[in-house]
């Protein structure tokens, strides 16, 4: 297999386990969703910690995120746009735009676009997240979230 054709057959798997997480975070199905990460997963959220070391932290962090974000028809937004990929043939990197929230009980939506990065290693044929990076630009004046629209 020549290098172009491995850096598509890598992109295109990262693809796919990035679609599968999305689904898995759009059911609000935790253990699709962490069955994506590697053990030793150091991600960096817009919310709650400085940083969240292993698998087991994560997990915690998004059980507290979904029982912020309201269920049911109408209710969590949890959108990817602008994904880009750079896949070697055992680690890669990919980012985007995200737009998270919800409808709040008076039908109004809440949710503001995010930025994240992702960092992937193939180990034993698997490609896993071992590096997820969430942000929100904010205002250095007012420490607000700013409702910018890409």
């Amino acid at each position: 297999m020549n290098i172009d054709t491995a850096k598509a057959t890598a992109e295109a798997e990262i693809r796919t386990l990035l679609d599968n997480w999305l689904k898995a975070v759009r059911a609000r199905d935790i253990e699709g969703i962490v069955s994506h990460y590697a053990a030793d997963i150091l991600a960096f959220d817009a919310i709650a910690q400085l940083q969240f070391k292993g698998l087991d932290a994560y997990k915690k962090h998004w059980e507290a995120c979904f029982a912020m974000c309201p269920a049911g028809p109408g209710g969590m937004i949890f959108e990817a746009h602008d994904f880009k990929i750079a896949a070697g043939s055992d680690v890669a990197f990919g980012h985007g735009l995200t737009r998270c929230g919800g409808v709040g009980e008076n039908g109004e939506v809440e949710a503001h676009w995010m930025r994240v990065t992702v960092g992937y290693r193939k180990t034993n044929g698997k490609w896993q997240v071992v590096h997820e990076h969430f942000s929100a630009p904010f205002d250095m004046q007012t420490m607000k979230v700013l409702d910018l629209q890409p």
